[in-house]
């Protein structure tokens, strides 16, 4: 079969830079064909989705992508380790993935390996520098970064842990690794904006940029840094009030669920550890908003995105061992949609996946408990994202919501 090119990405929203992306992608991997695998309606980063994911698989349908898969709402919004690693797993599972393309800050792919490497096997000299630094009390992503820099001996190798891309990529490449995938990685420079950056430099935005634009309701910026069909959706959904901004649209259901939540109970969501669970009631009783709510609970140890997915955990009752279930498994394939010509991925998927196609005939193939409790919350976080719409707010989208063919 030709070459295939696999991305993992969550186009909140898709814009120009992923556009370059995937042209830059397929053009040095001479790759046919384009499989992504997509965020659901809520992110990584602790956030929601502008759009639904059936909104976002038409966009990148219609941008060059052949093959859209869901990845599950437990890796979706997890660590940047387990977001990645539920990912490649997907990844190696359909068995025809010959490449893997990410944007990155640095330039330097070879190095960035050595860094994964080290950092799945863990030497000896590695473990004792990592202990050092743990032992000063710095937060454990910046006790990696330090013993890294001391165990090559090379401040330089700082910058490989500085930008977002470069995190993810160091995650890809070390998931890789632990899985022996033989996925080629390709790294793909970031030009132009930053993901963090506020910026417009020619017709080029960053998602969270834009993000800010929507709030802000310059659509017109908009419409210049993103594809036309891009635009189209979200002006689209806009209008019909399908969309939503941020996590502040749930700030009183998070409130409630934290006020009548135990201690043990906040105790037991993933990423709570060491007395946070203490801050997160009291604080939780002290103010109804959000964004005063994460500004007084993080810190060096703690950073806004953790904060921020600990509230996704509690509004969508998402516990620690529903997280480790995520890390234990294969995950299921959820296609949500494909064009004529990735329709014949379809029938290349490796046997052994678990695909899935139609929610309800899945559920009526005697499915595991595992992949139960997946899914359970896959479709949960369909029902209570709606209720961030404006109109419109129905649930049961997972079973009434077709595929998406093109």
């Amino acid at each position: 079969m030709s070459k295939v090119l696999g991305i993992i990405a969550e186009y909140n929203p898709l814009h120009n830079g992923h556009i370059y992306h995937i042209q830059s992608s397929k053009g040095r991997t001479e790759s046919e064909y384009v499989v992504a695998i997509l965020t659901g309606n809520f992110t990584q980063r602790g956030n929601t989705s502008v759009i639904n994911k059936w909104e976002k698989t038409k966009i990148a349908l219609n941008n060059g992508i052949d093959l859209v898969i869901e990845l599950p709402t437990l890796y979706s919004i997890s660590s940047a380790e387990n977001f990645s690693d539920g990912a490649i797993k997907i990844l190696d599972t359909l068995g025809f993935v010959d490449y893997l393309s990410f944007g990155m800050e640095a330039t330097d792919l070879t190095n960035m390996q050595k860094i994964a490497k080290t950092l799945t096997s863990e030497p000896l000299k590695y473990k004792r520098l990592l202990r050092f630094e743990l032992d000063k009390g710095l937060s454990y992503s910046k006790s990696v970064q330090n013993a890294i820099v001391n165990y090559y001996e090379d401040s330089s190798f700082a910058n490989y842990f500085k930008g977002s891309n470069n995190v993810l990529a160091l995650e890809y490449l070390k998931a890789l690794r632990r899985h022996k995938s033989k996925i080629e990685p390709i790294g793909i420079k970031r030009e132009k904006v930053y993901y963090n950056s506020k910026k417009i430099i020619d017709e080029y935005a960053s998602s969270s940029g834009i993000r800010q634009l929507l709030m802000q309701s310059s659509y017109d910026d908009i419409k210049k840094v993103t594809p036309p069909y891009s635009y189209e959706v979200i002006m689209d959904n806009i209008k019909k009030g399908t969309y939503v901004k941020d996590i502040q649209a749930f700030s009183n259901i998070i409130f409630y669920k934290l006020r009548n939540m135990s201690l043990e109970q906040i105790r037991n969501l993933p990423e709570v550890s060491e007395g946070l669970e203490n801050s997160i009631k009291n604080e939780a009783r002290e103010t109804n908003n959000l964004i005063t709510f994460i500004n007084n609970i993080k810190s060096k140890r703690y950073s806004q995105n953790r904060i921020q997915r600990i509230l996704l955990y509690a509004l969508l009752d998402i516990t620690a061992k529903d997280m480790e279930i995520s890390k234990k498994v294969i995950p299921y394939v959820r296609v949500l949609g494909f064009t004529q010509k990735g329709k014949k991925l379809l029938s290349e998927i490796n046997w052994r996946a678990n695909t899935i196609t139609s929610v309800k005939r899945f559920e009526e193939s005697n499915i595991n408990k595992k992949y139960k409790t997946m899914l359970d919350i896959d479709k949960r976080a369909s029902d209570i994202y709606t209720l961030g719409y404006q109109n419109n707010s129905r649930c049961g989208l997972d079973y009434t919501k077709r595929l998406i063919i093109l």
